[in-house]
């Protein structure tokens, strides 16, 4: 008799366990691609927000303007958040009359800190990414090798056993590895596309957050009310 080997019987006629494990890596891929998707819009949106507030910032216009102006929006770039934390610590600092250090190792902290939130949502469910890259290939293995051990088990009561008696077996079992490696794959890729574009963002807000201190230590010091100059390369 000629037997249906389509992947759509081959899933069928699986054992409950072998079925499971099918399940569950569809639906990690499927939950996986959702990421994915999130994680490219969520990045592209994060590196234009930033470009634009930096060409904002570098413009010449007054620093206390634009802060009043991060104040007013309701979304703001990462950067301009990091900007806006800086300047609030930097300015109620020179309010209380602190020394120009003082102001200064103020607002670098609160722009660290800052900088650490922003980067805990950059990063978010990247690591859900690396565990589908690396757990997903055994739970497929686990599937496949369980399938072949009840495929032998059926096996067992049969008094003559044949190639035709053994393929179908074999490649129910093995679909459950292809499933995994097509879970594991392109979380793979898009888990090290993502770090490499997480780690230039970072260092353009390592970078911003340096500049912006050498601007503020230029401002530090002088009398609470006064204007804090522009940014200027």
């Amino acid at each position: 008799m000629t037997q249906d080997l389509s992947i759509t019987a081959l899933v069928l006629q699986a054992s409950l366990v072998v079925q499971i494990v099918m399940a569950g890596l569809a639906l990690t891929s499927l939950t996986s691609w959702t990421v994915i998707f999130g994680k490219v819009f969520g990045l592209r949106q994060v590196r234009g927000s930033n470009e634009e507030f930096e060409r904002e910032f570098w413009s010449g216009r007054s620093l206390t303007d634009l802060n009043q102006a991060a104040g007013q929006k309701p979304q703001t770039a990462p950067m301009e958040r990091i900007f806006a934390s800086g300047m609030r610590e930097f300015l109620k600092l020179r309010e209380k009359r602190l020394d120009g250090g003082a102001q200064l190792d103020g607002a670098r902290r609160a722009m660290r800190a800052s900088f650490q939130r922003e980067m805990d949502v950059i990063e978010s469910h990247l690591s859900f990414l690396a565990s589908v890259g690396s757990v997903s290939p055994y739970v497929g293995l686990f599937g496949t090798v369980w399938g072949i051990m009840h495929a032998f088990v059926g096996l067992s009561n049969m008094t003559q056993v044949t190639l035709a008696t053994v393929a179908p077996g074999i490649a129910e079992a093995l679909v459950a590895t292809a499933i995994g490696l097509f879970a594991a794959i392109p979380a793979v890729v898009a888990y090290n596309r993502f770090a490499r574009d997480i780690d230039r963002i970072a260092i353009q807000l390592e970078t911003f957050i340096e500049e912006f201190s050498n601007i503020l230590q230029r401002n530090a010091g002088q009398p609470a009310g006064a204007a804090v100059g522009a940014g200027s390369r």
